[in-house]
């Protein structure tokens, strides 16, 4: 019984190093990113303007927990903005219901996003990012619809919408 609790132990031990590994390895490679952006701000600038959870997730590459977004369920015309730089991102004319909880778009607008390799949590996923910030916003997987088939599943609360003018 002793060895299987050692062995059980030993390998959660194992996993949460690789995990903060990988996370620190990933931090680290943002903050080298954030001076090859146009805005540029100190990390005290970042959690002046961001709130806790906006910093969370475009500055540390964090992940809003599913269906709590209302920009999920935002259906008007309009564009979703960076929620760090304003910087326009998605049209909701490429917006759709992926049905996994996060705002889904299957393009992005033309030089608005960025993306890097994400090799944390054990496997390789394509990082999408604000060209301009360099914020965190979500992935991009190969599921999406046409004409693109790919889908940008990004973070709500990285993003702030405004509605086309009537």
């Amino acid at each position: 019984m002793m060895k299987r609790r050692t062995f059980l132990l030993s390998g959660a031990a194992a996993l949460l190093g690789a995990g903060a590994s990988g996370l620190l390895i990933r931090s680290q490679s943002h903050a080298t990113e954030a001076g090859s952006f146009p805005l540029t701000l100190s990390d005290a600038e970042w959690r002046k303007r961001l709130s806790d959870e906006q910093y969370r997730v475009l500055r540390d590459h964090g992940t809003e927990r599913a269906f709590t977004s209302p920009l999920n369920d935002e259906k008007r015309t309009g564009l979703f903005h960076c929620a760090g730089c304003d910087q326009a991102l998605y049209s909701s004319k490429t917006k759709y219901d992926s049905g996994t909880g996060w705002p889904s778009f299957y393009e992005a607008l033309p030089d608005a996003v960025g993306t890097s390799v994400d090799k944390s949590f054990f496997m390789t996923r394509t990082e999408v990012h604000c060209s301009n910030c360099g914020g965190h916003l979500g992935h991009i997987f190969d599921d999406g619809p046409q004409p693109t088939g790919k889908r940008h599943c990004i973070n709500g609360v990285a993003m702030t919408f405004t509605p086309e003018s009537a």
